[in-house]
């Protein structure tokens, strides 16, 4: 069975998680859990409310991640995604994290990002004159990393699927699996 990452860490919203996570089940494929250590995470829910400028933030589930980063061998893996929430903010500093990232993009292997996922691809170094949507609030790291920003459900360029938020899930989730059905048709396991 191919496998697909699933990137998390304390603070990645609980609806960004998932909805990937099955849905990836769904066509096949195993779907494990990366963090940055092997672990119980805590998962949060985004919500919006009409008198704040914000999302509201409440705790969500709780999941052991499967792996941690510096113990993912990339060539055993079909694809990546990178779920949202606050999680990026801190996950994009790890460089194992990073060497991960950069393996999927440079091997052409499907990529989806989420949100502020998106963070990740930025600090990676991989989306320069790449065309990405994000939440609108992260538009500027994907910007001032070298994208083009669409404000779209979702965007597909090359090997990487991104979404807004997770109400683009099933759009963005039909277009990385094509990218994945694709990939195994094709034998790419580099």
């Amino acid at each position: 069975m191919e496998k697909v990452l699933l990137v998390i860490g304390d603070a990645a919203e609980v609806t960004d998680t998932t909805y990937p996570y099955y849905r990836v089940q769904e066509e096949g494929y195993e779907c494990l859990l990366a963090a940055p250590e092997k672990r119980l995470y805590h998962l949060v829910q985004h919500d919006t409310h009409p008198d704040w400028d914000i999302t509201i933030e409440s705790k969500g589930y709780n999941w052991h991640s499967d792996i941690a980063f510096r113990d993912i061998v990339p060539e055993e893996y079909l694809g990546l995604i990178l779920s949202g929430g606050r999680a990026p903010e801190y996950i994009r500093y790890d460089e194992d994290l990073m060497d991960l990232t950069r393996h999927f993009a440079e091997t052409g292997k499907p990529i989806g990002v989420v949100c502020h996922g998106i963070e990740i691809l930025a600090r990676a170094g991989v989306i320069r004159g790449r065309t990405v949507t994000t939440v609108a609030k992260c538009r500027f790291d994907a910007e001032v990393c070298g994208a083009t920003y669409i404000d779209a459900p979702v965007v597909v360029d090359g090997n990487i699927v991104s979404a807004r938020t997770f109400h683009d899930n099933a759009p963005w989730m039909r277009e990385f699996i094509k990218l994945l059905n694709a990939a195994r048709d094709a034998g790419v396991q580099q």
